[in-house]
């Protein structure tokens, strides 16, 4: 993941050896980083995914290329994280997944990243389009999805999907 920068916000590359640190407690992690660490951070969902991830990463090490730690320039704290888990898939769509922590939500952080991320991403060699998938209950996101540019394609059950 390249690192750069919105109006409010900077994407930093989150590494293996960083999600490696999350998991041994976090004094290891302020000691891997130089940003704040909010306790809200990761969601539970997301570091669930975390002994997977640095597996994945540590075999298809290109993969890691595609999700970042989102940071507010104005206190240097972990406010969320966004990505394109693992890259284009064989017909050249990435899918879009972010989170944002509690206390920092409702402030625009997901649409302004989201939106940096977006143009980032079809400007990568392979990338034809660019999708993203929410729960239909999940009023937030929808509207972080709409405010981004994604057109709704397909509603299930427990899924909303979206393309850009």
């Amino acid at each position: 993941m390249p690192e750069f920068s919105t109006e409010r916000l900077e994407m930093h590359t989150l590494t293996a050896d960083m999600m490696e640190a999350v998991l041994k407690g976090e004094a290891e992690f302020e000691r891997t980083v130089p940003y704040k660490i909010d306790s809200e951070w990761p969601l539970e969902v997301y570091k669930n995914l975390f002994p997977y991830k640095i597996e994945r990463f540590r075999k298809v090490p290109s993969e890691n290329e595609w999700e970042g730690l989102i940071v507010d320039k104005t206190d240097n704290r972990i406010v969320g994280d966004m990505g394109f888990k693992g890259g284009p898939n064989e017909e050249g769509v990435i899918d879009l997944g972010y989170s944002i922590i509690p206390s920092c939500r409702g402030k625009g952080f997901a649409t302004e990243m989201g939106k940096a991320m977006v143009e980032w991403g079809l400007t990568q060699p392979g990338v034809k389009k660019v999708m993203a998938s929410c729960d239909p209950d999940n009023a937030p996101s929808i509207r972080v999805l709409e405010k981004i540019g994604f057109q709704p394609t397909i509603q299930t059950d427990d899924s909303i999907y979206w393309l850009y």
